[in-house]
């Protein structure tokens, strides 16, 4: 099996999907043992950073890659499996940032109000305990909670030479921030243009669902991935797929439009893995769906759709892609 171990520095990384050269070349099947940065660019290491003076927003989310997968073409489907992920930090950042979260206005959702009070906190990682641990700003209040590792960031090149900010999630992936990305996911990504030319980052020790204030427990993370390719059947939105169940994310403003992004792919891809007339897929959906909010902060909203897989009559999705990688992965 090939590998490549890749740290970027500061001068190497990239901050859109598109539009950037290559960091590397890898062949299919590919083991990457990569490094990225936490989404603040280590602007925030402490509580009493202050994130409209410290924050450059030019600079957020800085990806490692992109990487030139060889052989993919437009029309073809890439397949990310997350291994392992490894906080590359013993704290993690969050932060209150003005009129930036669910909870706030914002420039698209004006009110004639103030800003929420800013605050920066530090969470502790205890990797022995697997904890990240709160400690309140306000109170003397303190709390540990699991770690739970997950990429906020996975994503290609944008077709048509778009080039787009890597704080924004689309059909290409990009800024998702679910939960759902962690070890033992397989994301699948239709590919764009030639190479794929995906990168990951926005590591987060933890982050519940929605990302509510925007910020997740933000960390550098060391992330494990295998990386392979299958020649067409391109999903238009992402795909993932675990052990347990199939996943569409949506992403799109309002928010009801992400969930119906995501309720007619998995519509689709029931239709797909079943032979299913689209009513009959669109009844049983209904009837079976889970659909956790990933996001309400970034550029676009993102819903999760999902159906678990014990269900439904055994089906090996991209031709039991997902299956391959994991077995691959157990013996690397």
């Amino acid at each position: 099996m090939d590998s490549l171990d890749f740290r970027p520095d500061r001068s190497q990384f990239v901050y859109t999907f598109g539009g950037a050269a290559p960091s590397h070349r890898v062949r299919p099947g590919t083991l990457l043992n990569l490094w990225s940065e936490d989404a603040f660019n280590h602007a925030l290491t402490s509580v009493s950073d202050v994130a409209s003076h410290v924050l450059d927003f030019r600079y957020l989310n800085p990806q490692t890659g992109p990487f030139y997968v060889e052989g993919a073409e437009p029309g073809d489907t890439l397949a990310i499996h997350i291994i392992d992920l490894t906080p590359a930090r013993s704290w993690g950042a969050s932060a209150a940032i003005p009129f930036f979260g669910g909870m706030t206005s914002t420039d698209r959702t004006a009110m004639l109000q103030q800003a929420l009070p800013e605050a920066t906190w530090i969470y502790e990682v205890d990797t022995l305990a697997g904890t990240v641990g709160f400690q309140s700003r306000f109170s003397d209040f303190e709390v540990a909670l699991p770690l739970a590792p997950m990429l906020g960031t996975v994503g290609v090149a944008p077709s048509g030479g778009e080039v787009r900010s890597s704080l924004v999630p689309e059909r290409f992936g990009g800024n998702m921030d679910t939960p759902e990305i962690k070890p033992g996911t397989t994301v699948f990504l239709g590919v764009n243009v030639e190479g794929a030319l995906f990168s990951i980052g926005d590591g987060h020790y933890r982050q519940g669902e929605g990302e509510s204030c925007g910020t997740a427990v933000e960390g550098a993370m060391n992330s494990v991935i295998l990386v392979d390719l299958i020649k067409g059947r391109a999903p238009l939105w992402p795909r993932l797929e675990t052990d347990d169940y199939w996943m569409i994310v949506g992403s799109s403003r309002p928010m009801e439009d992400s969930w119906r992004i995501a309720q007619l792919e998995m519509i689709r891809w029931l239709s797909e893995l079943f032979d299913l007339h689209e009513m009959d897929a669109y009844q049983l959906l209904s009837q079976t769906a889970e659909a956790p909010i990933a996001n309400v902060v970034d550029p676009n909203y993102s819903v999760v759709v999902k159906v678990r897989k014990s269900l439904f009559p055994t089906v090996h999705a991209f031709d039991g892609m997902h299956r391959e990688l994991r077995e691959r992965a157990a013996i690397r």
